[in-house]
């Protein structure tokens, strides 16, 4: 018995070790964690949004934006979407996990020539062969941001995001992009 005490006894210090080390690491890296949350979109978002908007209409796009900084409330709402209330699943982000909840994410749509928001990805309204749709993602892409119909799990067309560089779980630790990034 006690060779095996003794076999298990550095195993055992080296484990305790990992441990300190990984609650220490987590006491560095846990920033302020009752930050207030954004109230408006991040500067560079807004300004890029912008000029989405500039330049798809520049392509006779006509984009509006359906949707920006959002509330953790408001996130906890679209979540029960399809799930605990009517309606399609249209996120998997609850509140506090998605990029509208720190002014870093808009959704957009189009509106056709009669004036009506539509949400076709396919339709060609400036008639050049190309869904308009898809010609709005690549300005956003070329602007900075990322497009949720690139993803492959959730394909979210209408969703533009600038992450900064920060995942949600840094975000929701309080750490902030720089508002002077470009």
């Amino acid at each position: 018995m006690k060779n095996i005490q003794r076999t298990l006894l550095p195993w055992f210090i080296i484990l305790i070790g990992l441990i300190l080390l990984f609650v220490i690491y987590n006491m560095k890296q846990s920033v302020e964690t009752d930050k207030e949350m954004p109230t408006d979109l991040h500067p560079i978002v807004k300004e890029k949004k912008e000029t989405l908007i500039n330049k798809a209409a520049a392509n006779n796009i006509q984009v509006v934006i359906t949707d920006g900084l959002r509330t953790v409330k408001e996130q906890n709402e679209l979540y029960a979407q399809g799930r605990e209330t009517s309606g399609s699943t249209i996120t998997n982000a609850k509140g506090g996990e998605s990029y509208h909840n720190y002014g870093l994410a808009i959704d957009y749509a189009l509106k056709n020539k009669a004036g009506e928001v539509i949400w076709d990805i396919n339709s060609d309204g400036n008639g050049n062969g190309k869904s308009d749709w898809f010609e709005v993602a690549s300005i956003a892409k070329d602007l900075g941001f990322e497009w949720g119909g690139d993803w492959k799990a959730f394909k979210d067309y209408p969703h533009l995001q600038m992450t900064f560089g920060l995942s949600i779980a840094e975000l929701q630790r309080g750490i902030r992009p720089d508002e002077k990034q470009k």
